[in-house]
């Protein structure tokens, strides 16, 4: 019996044709997506032109709309804009490509009035566009757009990508714009470029508000924004064209002094085997005195000394920024690059170190991703008294790594969590804790001595005496 009520193409079909269509009316009865749905299928029967129709009805209707979409309404608008493009891509596009691209083409358009009514703090919405803009480019080469009509359409779309919707159109279109629509691509954003270098007298210029009876003009209130769209645009150009040096050029100087500008330029410079530029540049950065330098500058900085023959100096930079920050990935490239048995006594030394870093927490999290749980036990039994309960997102898991070869630590990490969770009166966190106390009861066993912690019925009772009246928590322990 089972089987036959299974939920599946086969069973549903046994039902027969009329049944199922008085399931979908009953179904689809007071919802709105799913009648939407039901007469793309329905107009899908017909032909891809129906299709397009309904798509574009309802892309309009959408665009239309002046309601406030709050989150609790994101999720319905996200699976109604999926499967409006999932149904040009799939449908529409499919049978008629320049059909595909100018619905594709109104789907990103309508972006701006949905964001500028909406709460979506998941970014979900957004991703519809970026994929949209994939989608885009793939239909745009089926299609064959003319270069030109495509570069204007992109640069004119890119002139209002106030929401980020657009960010991934560029790179989406390279393969449909080819060599000459690049080019023309370029040539219209350097125009907009000197434009906006080319500030209006005062009288030709937009008044958008007052300060101190004085004007606030349109262009010096948006015209670092417009400045770096240009910018990106014209590197996602300069990348698609493999020329690293006009893409530099759209970095201004003081923004390559930027660790992660300068370590994206010199990723750039070393995939060209340009190793000592990407060398200098990284050295111009403003490094001076910090060490939370971006690991992506600091491996950046590798990958050239050893290009240039530097592997020495690259070893000492591995060890050097493994001791600042317990990075394990400079750690374990540090190892791989010593002869047998020397790479077992530098990890000894790494443990060593770890175990006396300031830090408890971060050497903690080091170790257990090493992994080294003897380390990490060691570590917590040790320094016990510096650990943070509130750091459940480090305790947790080390309890449940440790709980089955190293139960007293275990018991240490758990302890922590329950301690700060009662002396805070965290009630929300009750239901956590006496868990927790439960799990330190089921390793007890497995302790052969407690030292100087208290076994497990001594550090209950202590816990009693100190917060028997948070009947919260001991009405749900076990």
């Amino acid at each position: 019996m089972a089987e036959k009520t299974t939920l599946n193409a086969k069973n549903l079909e046994a039902l027969g044709v009329q049944r199922l269509a008085e399931l979908l009316i009953e179904i689809s009865t007071g919802s709105a997506a799913h009648k939407r749905r039901l007469r793309l299928e329905l107009a899908g029967s017909h032909s891809s032109a129906e299709v397009a129709r309904e798509v574009r009805k309802r892309l309009s209707s959408i665009a239309r709309a002046r309601t406030f979409i709050n989150g609790r309404k994101v999720k319905a608008l996200k699976a109604d804009l999926e499967t409006q493009r999932r149904t040009v891509v799939d449908v529409v596009a499919d049978d008629d490509p320049n059909e595909g691209f100018e619905l594709i083409w109104q789907f990103l358009a309508i972006a701006a009035s949905i964001f500028e009514r909406s709460d979506d703090g998941s970014g979900s919405l957004v991703e519809s566009f970026h994929q949209a803009c994939i989608d885009a480019g793939g239909i745009a080469q089926a299609a064959a757009i003319g270069h030109d009509v495509l570069a204007e359409r992109i640069f004119s779309a890119l002139q209002d990508n106030g929401y980020g919707q657009y960010d991934r159109l560029i790179s989406a279109m390279v393969p449909a714009l080819g060599k000459d629509g690049l080019e023309h691509l370029k040539a219209l954003f350097l125009q907009w470029s000197k434009e906006l270098e080319e500030k209006p007298a005062d009288g030709n210029r937009r008044v958008i508000g007052w300060r101190s009876r004085k004007p606030i003009y349109e262009d010096d209130v948006y015209g670092n924004q417009r400045d770096l769209a240009v910018r990106i645009a014209l590197q996602e150009i300069a990348d698609a064209q493999g020329d690293i040096d006009a893409y530099i050029a759209q970095q201004p100087e003081k923004t390559r002094r930027a660790p992660l500008v300068a370590a994206d330029i010199a990723s750039r410079l070393l995939s060209s085997g340009r190793a000592l530029e990407a060398l200098e540049t990284l050295e111009r950065a403003d490094t001076t005195g910090r060490i939370d330098i971006p690991i992506e500058w600091q491996l950046a900085r590798l990958q050239a000394l050893e290009a240039l023959g530097r592997a020495d100096e690259a070893q000492a930079d591995r060890w050097t920024w493994f001791e600042q920050s317990l990075t394990d990935v400079h750690l374990r490239a540090f190892l791989k690059r010593l002869p047998d048995f020397d790479d077992l006594e530098a990890e000894e030394k790494a443990f060593a170190h770890a175990q006396a870093y300031p830090d408890v927490h971060s050497a903690l999290a080091f170790l257990l991703r090493w992994p080294a749980l003897a380390e990490a036990a060691k570590l917590i039994v040790t320094r016990k008294a510096d650990l943070d309960g509130n750091l459940y997102e480090l305790m947790t898991p080390a309890a449940e790594a440790l709980s089955a070869r190293y139960p007293l630590a275990a018991t240490l990490a758990l302890r922590s969590m329950i301690d700060f969770t009662l002396e805070s009166g965290k009630s929300g966190r009750y239901r956590h804790a006496a868990r927790h106390l439960g799990e330190c009861g089921a390793l007890a066993p497995h302790i052969d001595d407690f030292a100087d912690i208290g076994s497990h019925q001594t550090y209950t009772a202590e816990l009693k005496r100190r917060h028997g009246k948070k009947h919260g928590f001991w009405s749900l322990v076990p």
